[in-house]
């Protein structure tokens, strides 16, 4: 019998080290002032076949404003990536030097942890996505310019959700 779509041996899944899916997010990953700002290791498995790059979208949907606040945009993410890698994206070592960090809701580049309103827990989504081609984006864009730019090169998408309340 072959493997459906839906076999978790075969679905491309997006995982941390550092949080299991539902679950709360450690402070030491939340934005300055409540945390260290420290981005999760992220690890993936069974990326679609084709799959040439990856490119990573954090937002909190229970924001209160209008759209979801966009915490990550990070773009031409090698398949081979590590876990570490993720945590330390930025920092001058060859093996994320290919890392391209958009522009989050602070207009930063890059993470920017948790640090909801005090009250009800956020949820925190982190999207994968697995492409067929090199995306031609510029540092700095944005959640829409990378959606955009990913249009017709999407093989498939894995999400990890963790929460966080103050």
């Amino acid at each position: 019998m072959s493997p459906t779509p839906t076999d978790p041996a075969t679905t491309f899944v997006l995982e941390s080290a550092d949080f299991a899916e539902g679950q709360p997010i450690p402070k030491v990953h939340a934005y300055h002032g409540e945390g260290k700002n420290t981005p999760p290791r992220l690890a993936w498995r069974n990326l679609p076949k084709g799959t040439v790059e990856l490119a990573l979208i954090m937002d909190d949907p229970d924001a209160p404003t209008p759209e979801p606040w966009v915490h990550d945009v990070l773009y031409h993410i090698p398949v081979d990536a590590t876990a570490d890698a993720m945590m330390i994206r930025g920092a001058a070592v060859a093996s994320v030097a290919r890392f391209t960090a958009g522009t989050n809701s602070w207009n930063e580049p890059g993470w920017g942890g948790p640090k909801p309103p005090p009250g009800k827990p956020h949820r925190y989504f982190f999207r994968l996505y697995a492409l067929d081609a090199p995306l031609e984006l510029a540092p700095g864009a944005t959640k829409a310019q990378l959606l955009a730019a990913m249009q017709g090169h999407i093989l498939g998408t894995a999400q990890l959700m963790g929460t966080y309340q103050r």
